[in-house]
């Protein structure tokens, strides 16, 4: 199929009509939407807005009526004892514990952020059954019973659904 001069005429005047290119190439006959799509580009006739939208990134969200069975008085226990965060430990030469220090008998648990000047690791002697000192692995480790009561205190309550009018 070539472009004549009279397809070139009509493809012009059904674009400049607002005609999508799948459009066009029926109306043409024996070319392709692509083909349109690409004579377009080449004759350098000007594009469309596109008839949609794009959607906002940003999402407006109405406020809802969500309630959970979470009470702001279940956030503090009174029988809470306060973490004890160890002193990191330092190397014979008084440095903090770097990541060429570290050994399998230390505590892994890295202080900071790692970007900083000052990140280091714990560096005090591992428990027996962990990669952390006691301290730290009390704060890495939580036992299963817990974390199962903090789930179920932030979980929604699920309301059965019925068959009524399903048939």
């Amino acid at each position: 199929m070539a472009w004549t001069d009279d397809r070139v005429e009509i493809l012009t005047k059904l674009w400049g009509e607002g005609l999508s290119a799948s459009q066009i190439a029926r109306e043409l006959g024996d070319v392709t939407r692509n083909a349109v799509i690409g004579k377009v580009h080449r004759l350098g006739l000007a594009g469309r807005a596109s008839p949609t939208r794009p959607k906002s990134r940003i999402r407006h969200r109405e406020p809802s009526n969500f309630s959970s069975n979470f009470d702001s008085k279940d956030r503090f226990s009174e029988n809470l004892n306060p973490l004890s965060v160890p002193e990191p430990a330092v190397s014979a030469d008084g440095e903090p514990i770097n990541i060429l220090m570290l050994t399998e008998k230390i505590c892994k648990w890295p202080i900071g952020e790692p970007t900083d000047e000052d990140f280091r690791f714990c560096g005090r002697g591992r428990s027996a059954n962990s990669v952390y000192c006691e301290e730290h692995t009390k704060l890495a480790y939580q036992p299963l019973d817990s974390r199962r009561k903090k789930k179920a205190k932030f979980s929604v309550k699920k309301v059965a659904k019925t068959n009524i009018g399903n048939y």
